[in-house]
């Protein structure tokens, strides 16, 4: 009988674009007997996966749960168990609110070892393709990253605190909460703040807004954006050269009005 050494690893997909995977990533996959992988935005890496390799698609499209967080646990186990080397592949980096501690807690519970191989986070990768750094000198001294939708649905009140740090904010997740987030950044005199909604962000159908955060409504209308996007919120945004041409053209028409 084969001597099975149950692992588990987590590997992060990255943002969006096949290509940004790590090496290292892409090797475990090319070595996994079995794959449990979340709604990619591309599914291109499985096929590298083995010709024998058991793929099990346990994510969520269009807001519905094909398993609990639960049950895809139990199967972490039951799989690595059976067969061995289990990989959870999940977008962007497992760690930035993907629930990978979660599953590791669980597996070593049953004797199942770990390895975390991480991933390119859209926190950072989907405003660097664009030219948004999330940090810049005199401009922004660091970045949160906080989540539109947490455990109970509701938008991180860490924005709040963010907002008063005066850094970036890059908000995942956030789309079903545009209007409360810009009405926080109302009340506390920021509404001018820039901000980009990016959809798609790394892909061939990446599509984006730009204008100041009051009217992110607006500008996800104008622009059709839908999830899967990220907005970013920032001095940093103004660094884009769409954002620059924008607000050249509403100072010409400002002129003309006047």
């Amino acid at each position: 009988m084969q001597d099975i050494q149950p692992k588990l690893t987590l590997i992060g997909a990255g943002p969006g674009d096949p290509e940004l995977i790590t090496v290292k990533g892409l090797k475990a996959i090319q070595n996994a007997r079995v794959i449990l992988y979340d709604a990619l935005s591309s599914n291109e890496l499985l096929d590298y996966a083995p010709a024998n390799c058991l793929r099990r698609f346990v994510g969520k499209r269009a807001g519905m749960h094909v398993y609990s967080q639960d049950e895809i646990n139990r199967m972490i186990v039951k799989y690595a168990l059976t067969y061995g080397s289990v990989v959870r592949l999940k977008g962007g980096d497992s760690f930035v609110f993907g629930r990978g501690q979660e599953e590791i807690a669980f597996a070593q519970q049953f004797g199942v070892t770990a390895e975390v191989i991480p991933g390119i986070s859209s926190a950072i990768a989907v405003p660097g393709v664009n030219k948004i750094p999330v940090t810049s000198r005199h401009v922004s001294e660091g970045f949160w990253v906080i989540t539109g939708n947490t455990r109970n649905g509701n938008l991180s009140r860490d924005l709040e605190h963010a907002i008063k740090a005066n850094t970036t904010v890059v908000i995942l997740m956030g789309m079903s909460k545009l209007a409360e987030i810009a009405g926080i950044y109302n009340d506390a005199g920021r509404g001018k703040t820039p901000a980009a909604i990016i959809q798609n962000g790394t892909l061939p159908t990446q599509k984006m807004g730009l204008g100041n955060v009051a009217d992110l409504v607006e500008i996800a209308a104008t622009h059709d954006l839908h999830n899967p996007a990220i907005l970013v919120i920032g001095e940093v945004v103004r660094f884009h050269e769409a954002f620059q041409a924008l607000q050249t053209k509403v100072s010409a028409e400002l002129k003309i009005a006047v």
